[in-house]
């Protein structure tokens, strides 16, 4: 029932693994001095990096907008939408808000960021420290207020422009909503569009993604060229700050849902799930593992088709637990890298941004790094900080999509037990071994 490894996915992470032990090597040797013809390594390595970085932010507005679009017309339009798509759609919105709070919890406790002398000189971060600290020191639980006004924007194009995402995310869920509600001809034609937009934006995706390895070189090697390995002690703080959270999500909240929730084995779900879970951290991609979970959850698991059909394609859509909990980690991470102490507000802000974005955020690996712009764009933060997260990115990445697949299929189990269907992780089990 296992499925191969994509060739492509392998080929990825060995090219991204490499290039990480190629920037620290190269990096340490080069220093900020070492130039060749008269142009320092130091200096190709912020361009590269900064190429990079430009065509990340480059797809935010219309990636976000395609998906989220795409994401709610075609909930709206299913058939099921009713009972089973309230169900559902409330499951995921819980689930991704239990995970970003164990996440917020982590990051506060632990404080990966915070280091002993200058963030700037250990990290290597271009900022200034000062600015930031003044742009921060006013912010306040009122500007809780102010976030809920930024979430309806006057003008739609000058929100994209000036990086108001929240406002941008509102006006597309919006959007998405009322495509159903329009007569068919038109309806078609909007989703027809604005699924070509998303389709065609995955392709670009894919297209920059083929240069990570590139840019993860270029960014690391730029930051272990200034700092030395200065930098990999708080960064190795923030990786297993992330594994904590997200085992805590994957080996406590899921579990206690399903036990108490859907009133089924959690050992026997993760049993009747090992393939999908396997084929998640592979592959670093909930879309293409989603075959393999609705195998495992229909045919293990004992759910029907009904809800798996419905369920699961959708919650690899907008369902991302692992992702939101790694979104809100990384961008408090950086604040604090930054030297600065978010408050009450701002961090509202992280927490409703990460749960919005992670309904948008593709299911393909390293698409987290466009929701995590996104972020650092809303709270004013430098994206230049993506730059710090890079080295651990991908095998984060590979952990959280296995979370992502593990809630979508709890969610499955949960949903088909409040539908009255029996046999749940029983009979699918025993079909299974016989």
């Amino acid at each position: 029932m296992k499925k191969a490894r994509s060739k492509p996915e392998l080929k990825l992470h060995w090219q991204i693994l490499i290039a990480l032990a190629l920037a620290v090597a190269i990096g340490l040797m080069v220093g900020q001095d070492g130039a060749l013809f008269g142009i320092t390594f130091y200096a190709v390595f912020d361009f590269v990096g900064q190429l990079f970085l430009n065509a990340l932010k480059m797809l935010i507005v219309p990636l976000i907008l395609s998906s989220i679009i795409v994401g709610i017309a075609s909930v709206g339009t299913t058939d099921n939408l009713g009972r089973l798509g309230g169900k559902t759609i409330g499951y995921y919105a819980a689930t991704s808000l239990l995970a970003i709070l164990v996440g917020l919890t982590a990051v506060n406790l632990i404080q990966p960021g915070v280091v002993d002398g200058s963030p700037q000189e250990v990290f290597g971060l271009s900022a200034d420290a000062a600015e930031l600290e003044e742009r921060f020191a006013d912010k306040g639980s009122d500007d809780i207020v102010a976030i809920f006004l930024r979430m309806i924007p006057t003008n739609i194009v000058a929100a994209a422009s000036d990086g108001q995402m929240l406002g941008l995310i509102f006006f597309s869920l919006l959007f998405g909503f009322f495509i159903t509600r329009v007569a068919n001809q038109y309806a078609e034609a909007q989703y027809n569009f604005w699924e070509g937009v998303f389709q065609i934006m995955m392709k670009i995706t894919d297209l920059i993604m083929k240069f990570a390895p590139i840019g993860v070189f270029a960014l690391v090697a730029q930051t272990v060229a200034s700092t030395g390995l200065a930098a990999f002690v708080p960064l190795a703080k923030f990786f297993f700050t992330v594994v904590i959270a997200l085992a805590v999500h994957f080996l406590i909240v899921l579990p206690l849902l399903l036990r108490f929730v859907g009133k089924v084995s959690p050992l026997r779900h993760y049993r009747a799930l090992s393939p999908a879970q396997l084929t998640a951290f592979s592959t670093a991609s909930s879309s293409a593992t989603l075959p393999i979970t609705m195998d495992c959850v229909e045919k293990n698991a004992g759910v029907s088709n009904r809800t798996t059909s419905f369920v699961l394609p959708l919650g690899a859509t907008i369902n991302m637990d692992g992702t939101a909990l790694y979104e809100c980690v990384a961008v408090l991470f950086i604040a604090q890298a930054y030297g600065i102490e978010l408050g009450l507000a701002t961090q509202f802000t992280v927490v409703l941004l990460a749960l919005l974005t992670s309904i948008g955020v593709a299911g393909i690996p390293a698409a987290s790094l466009v929701a995590i712009a996104i972020i650092l764009s809303a709270v004013g933060l430098p994206l230049e900080g993506i730059g710090l997260i890079l080295a651990v990115d991908r095998i984060l990445d590979m952990m959280r999509t296995a979370v992502n697949v593990t809630s979508d299929s709890c969610g499955a189990v949960i949903i088909a037990k409040s539908e009255g269907e029996e046999g749940i992780l029983e009979d699918g089990l025993a079909r299974n071994d016989a």
